[in-house]
């Protein structure tokens, strides 16, 4: 009997492998570019608003006038990223990798620790948690002898993007609500302004994270192949060394000061006796939740650690590829949510208000995270944008929220946790990682997939039993 069970497990575990496999082939196969998606999402929006009564030339004239309406928000956006990256990737952070790495006794030991890591610092910043977390498993993989499973780890190096990124700092659509001159003139009077307080900092968001690595760390640890059944880095033809590259010696007398630490002390003082004043002067969650205070500290922090500006520009080059679809796509989304809320059919009823419609008379403030949670999970899929998708969604998802008596600050945290999980079989948000990584999509997405299988029914069922703790306020203008 003892021995025949473990096989039951195996084959169990093996089918689900293989359904996450062909499906990350097919998607692979068959999916476009995503911005294929937003372009397609422009078309349906477009056709949609004609057909209910819009004229072509509003149409057109509210989609051109909208489109610039995300710039600023685009712009940090992308500087969450560089920003996370350049942290990193510096050589003090490396040395802490180096530290980190040498915990572990236990092959499952060294994958949960990695998930651990992964989660814990995506609530921080996501384009950190992605960097950090994968250069430690590259660590942990140059000890032979711990016989680590690479595909296991890596998988858990990318949970973080999968799980608690969007219930942390860097959370697109709470630094969007949070900041009223990133949200666009047309969102502001259906959903307000709404602090962190009462998005990622109410208790209610915390046990759902907290949930969530619970979960996760105990799925990563138990997942782990071990012994003849684990396949390391050197299984799969992987070279995990990657030493740091030496600066390339001086050739010019101009070249001086970008080899000199001096302009990096006196750039980050001032940051410093700023950030000084600025938390000094107000509550510090207000201050930590507006998004220009959040990057300038996480760049000033990526300057001091390169400590020469010649090494800080070049891990500034290397992270500007991984924010291509987020300067590109955002444009399309503004351009959405303007036709979505301005663009209307003659009687002053736009399309966002014919959606809310329909949520409003499907729900109720029982079934509500429900039905918006699985309507993200699914959406989330196809436009793997947090910020993006908010843009699109905010509009009716929160004047449905009003209509039913559910607390805005909750509504944004039910997107947020529901819209992080399509990410676990999602490879777009996967490439930075791979990269690092030399892996394909289809190494890892069997172990993400078990992950988003138990992951979603326990977050939407906490996000479904909490809502209720929370009452329902009306928008609040600055």
């Amino acid at each position: 009997m003892s021995d025949t069970a473990p096989t039951s497990r195996s084959s169990k575990s093996g089918l689900l492998a293989r359904i996450a496999t062909h499906s990350a082939a097919w998607s692979e196969r068959w999916f476009p570019n995503t911005l294929v998606f937003a372009l397609l999402t422009v078309a349906v929006v477009a056709i949609a608003a004609l057909c209910i009564g819009a004229s072509p030339a509003t149409v057109s004239s509210v989609f051109g006038n909208g489109f610039w309406d995300l710039i600023p928000f685009t712009m940090q956006m992308a500087m969450v990223a560089i920003g996370g990256y350049v942290v990193a990737t510096s050589r003090p952070i490396s040395r802490v990798i180096t530290k980190f790495a040498q915990l572990p006794k236990t092959p499952r030991g060294a994958v949960a620790m990695v998930a651990t890591v992964s989660l814990l610092t995506a609530l921080l910043n996501w384009g950190f948690s992605l960097i950090f977390s994968a250069l430690l498993v590259r660590r942990l993989a140059e000890r032979d002898s711990l016989r680590m499973d690479y595909r296991a780890a890596s998988a858990a190096a990318y949970l973080g993007l999968g799980g608690s990124w969007a219930l942390g700092l860097s959370s697109s659509a709470a630094q969007l609500q949070a900041n009223p001159a990133s949200i666009p003139k047309s969102l502001l009077p259906i959903t307000g302004v709404i602090p962190f307080r009462e998005t990622i900092f109410t208790w209610q968001s915390l046990l759902v994270a907290a949930a969530i690595v619970v979960v996760c760390v105990i799925i990563a640890f138990f997942s782990a192949p071990r012994g003849e059944l684990a396949r390391t880095a050197t299984d799969l033809s992987i070279d995990p060394h990657d030493p740091i590259e030496d600066d390339p010696p001086r050739s010019r007398p101009g070249e001086w000061l970008e080899y000199s630490p001096i302009l990096t002390v006196v750039v980050v003082a001032l940051v410093g006796g700023w950030a000084v004043q600025q938390f000094a002067g107000q509550d510090p969650i207000v201050a930590i939740s507006g998004l220009n205070t959040y990057n300038l500290l996480f760049l000033a922090l990526g300057l001091l650690l390169h400590w020469r500006p010649r090494r800080f520009l070049a891990a500034v080059t290397k992270a500007v590829p991984a924010t291509g679809g987020v300067l590109i796509q955002f444009p399309f989304y503004a351009g959405i949510a303007a036709i979505m809320t301005k663009a209307d059919d003659g009687s002053g009823h736009t399309l966002s208000h014919y959606l809310a419609s329909a949520f409003t008379s499907v729900g109720s403030p029982g079934l509500f995270p429900l039905l918006i949670g699985g309507y993200s999970v699914i959406l989330g899929f196809l436009i793997p944008s947090g910020g993006g998708k908010w843009i699109i969604e905010a509009p009716y998802v929160m004047q449905s929220a009003s209509d039913v008596g559910v607390n805005l600050g909750w509504t944004v945290q039910i997107y947020n946790a529901a819209e992080a999980l399509p990410n676990l079989i999602n490879p777009f948000w996967m490439l930075p990682l791979l990269g690092v990584l030399s892996l394909k999509a289809r190494d890892i997405v069997g172990y993400t997939f078990l992950y988003l299988v138990v992951l979603l029914p326990v977050v939407l069922g906490l996000l479904t039993l909490l809502s209720p703790t929370l009452a329902y306020h009306p928008p609040v203008q600055p």
